[in-house]
């Protein structure tokens, strides 16, 4: 099967401004600003934030729970930028140094061990029970498929002794080379 082709430059163009449009207005965008985007289809959507090329913000999910990519997209942007547990909310002086990447991802497949993992081609979800844990593929310093796997069982609150599932998806990255 084919992957669906997307438009890079507009799914970042929409993160951005639903970002800088939630933070100077506390409003999402105008939905005139989603085009075509509103009319493709569900996808599960991280939007990942970074300033001088550190991690800011990134939220997501598996699947999509807004039914469109445009809204998708417009909901992760957003909750990345004030809902990251791990940073304060974006503040408006800090918009402009801000670099975006949008990962799609591909649905989940069932694993059957790590050894069914390369961290360069696949993420990898670790669920055990109403747990889980999921890590984006192609991450600095991840190199091996053990790694990835202990970041994401750390993520979920899973002991690697537990039962668990693992799953593999790839995803199409679309990344601004830098803040503007």
């Amino acid at each position: 099967m084919t992957e669906p082709a997307y438009d890079g430059a507009a799914l970042l163009r929409l993160a951005r401004a639903a970002v800088e449009t939630w933070v100077r207005e506390g409003r999402s965008p105008d939905d005139a600003l989603l085009g075509a985007l509103a009319h493709q289809a569900p996808a599960g959507v991280f939007v990942s934030l970074k300033q001088q090329h550190n991690l800011r913000g990134c939220i997501g999910s598996v699947t999509s729970s807004t039914g469109d990519l445009g809204h998708e997209v417009v909901r992760s942007a957003i909750q990345a930028a004030v809902a990251d547990p791990r940073f304060a909310p974006v503040a408006a002086d800090e918009l402009d140094s801000l670099a975006y990447s949008i990962d799609i991802l591909s649905p989940p497949e069932p694993v059957e061990s790590a050894s069914d993992l390369q961290p360069r081609t696949y993420g990898v979800m670790v669920v055990a029970g109403a747990r889980r844990g999921l890590l984006l593929p192609d991450l600095e310093g991840v190199d091996d498929a053990a790694t990835q796997l202990a970041i994401a069982q750390l993520k979920g609150g899973i002991q690697r002794e537990e039962p668990q599932q693992l799953y593999r998806f790839q995803v199409q990255r679309f990344a601004e080379a830098a803040a503007r």
